[in-house]
């Protein structure tokens, strides 16, 4: 039996969430990029989104959607609906989308299939089907030109399986957890996805666990080292320094025991053990202010655990980002590192949109507006390639400075942070 999947869907419908396919209430007020965030830190495998947008226009706005979906979500994303022709496929993946979902109930679908899976590769598609004659009549080309099956309906999965190996995708909608048990159970069902997987108050993680002790192959947090190996302190306990896994800034020091650690690799929240209060202690847990887990590594001495996390709100008590904000002692420096340089040249830039300042030349640059910013890129790129014709580097280094400064007011002026862009370069890799 291979890796089962979770995978919640969030249905989109005029930029917002809703309840379902036929549903337009509002999915609990959640915004969409907000959504694909918690369901990714919170246990997610994947995300499908389903496109319920009836006309072009509100096609492209849903595409935005998407791809914001796409750059907030750290786990693959598929995307459904809406697909008439091969540049809908390419908007999707572009957008960052692991894969594009053609629904085979459309017959321009299925003439679609082979001509966008010759284009982005099999493994960037699969095929939704809502009767096992969707299947059947196309079975041959479905097996060569898609990666997966999405059945939406209960009894499609094993029809399809009787017949094919390709790996299905099971909508549970009306079914509660014995039933999504039971269907992972199955070996016809790779994965589910539906309403009761992306319910707000549906513990993922929890579901997991609860597949583990029904022999269910699915994806957890399983430590590489015992806790047995670990070097405790006179308490039982070992430090945990926590630190934000996007700016590695450093955020607090807590300790763990050998409870605080199994419910941390159970939950995916950063649990502690409250010397203080003598108990248990989940991070955010009242505050909300929770830690996700993104990766707890060990040192070499195996009595210091570094946990980076995806911090929501303020790790400290006082309401500050760190606990570290008190300066004792400091010497002046140049910070070279390129994420905090970057991000503190754009962020002056911005400041200076926000709050002019007399006798700036971004400022400049800002007034005159767009057709200027762009010349100026040019230009500065122009100068780039000159300057690589020249011997000496120091050269280059400044032309590539005076560029990367224009495309930054760029960035600016055009509402592109420094996130968006490394989100992109993150995809291609």
């Amino acid at each position: 039996m291979g890796m089962k999947t979770i995978v919640p869907c969030i249905y989109l419908f005029s930029g917002q969430a809703v309840a379902g396919f036929k549903e337009r209430n509002v999915f609990e007020c959640k915004d969409v990029k907000e959504l694909a965030g918690f369901y990714s830190d919170n246990g997610a495998d994947e995300i499908l989104v389903f496109d319920l947008s009836s006309d072009d226009a509100s096609h492209e706005e849903a595409i935005g959607n998407i791809k914001n979906i796409c750059a907030t979500a750290e786990v693959p994303v598929m995307a459904a609906g809406n697909i008439k022709r091969m540049e809908d496929v390419k908007k999707l993946i572009y957008a960052g989308c692991a894969k594009a979902v053609l629904n085979f109930s459309k017959s321009s679908n299925v003439e679609l299939l082979e001509e966008v899976s010759k284009k982005f590769g099999k493994e960037k598609i699969a095929v939704c089907i809502a009767k096992k004659e969707e299947f059947t009549d196309h079975q041959t080309m479905i097996e060569e030109y898609a990666s997966q099956v999405i059945c939406l309906k209960e009894i499609l999965q094993e029809e399809v399986r009787s017949v094919s190996g390709i790996s299905i995708l099971l909508l549970c909608d009306r079914m509660e957890e014995e039933q999504v048990i039971s269907a992972l159970q199955s070996e016809a069902v790779d994965g589910v996805t539906g309403a009761w997987v992306s319910a707000l108050d549906a513990q993922l993680m929890q579901l997991k666990r609860t597949c583990k002790e029904n022999g269910i192959s699915v994806n957890t947090f399983e430590s590489k080292i015992p806790w047995s190996q670990f070097k405790t302190n006179s308490d039982g306990m070992v430090p945990v320094i926590v630190q934000d896994y996007k700016t590695e800034e450093v955020l607090m020091l807590a300790y763990m025991n050998e409870e605080a650690f199994d419910t941390t690799l159970a939950t995916g929240k950063m649990t502690y053990w409250s010397r203080s209060r003598d108990e248990l202690w989940t991070k955010g847990l009242t505050s909300g202010h929770v830690q996700y887990v993104k990766s707890l590594t060990i040192d070499c001495d195996s009595d210091t655990i570094l946990a980076r996390v995806s911090q929501v709100g303020a790790a400290c008590h006082t309401g500050n980002r760190t606990c570290f904000f008190r300066e004792l002692v400091k010497k002046e420096y140049d910070d070279t590192n390129p994420l905090r340089v970057f991000q503190n040249v754009y962020d002056v830039i911005m400041d200076r949109k926000i709050h002019p300042k007399e006798g700036s030349y971004t400022n400049y640059l800002f007034d005159k507006g767009i057709d200027k910013i762009l010349k100026k890129v040019g230009e500065e790129c122009t100068e780039i390639v000159i300057a690589a014709k020249n011997p000496d580097k120091e050269e280059i280094k400044y032309e590539i400075s005076d560029f990367l400064y224009h495309v930054m007011v760029l960035m600016a002026e055009k509402g592109v942070a420094w996130e968006d862009i490394t989100a992109e370069l993150a995809h291609r890799s």
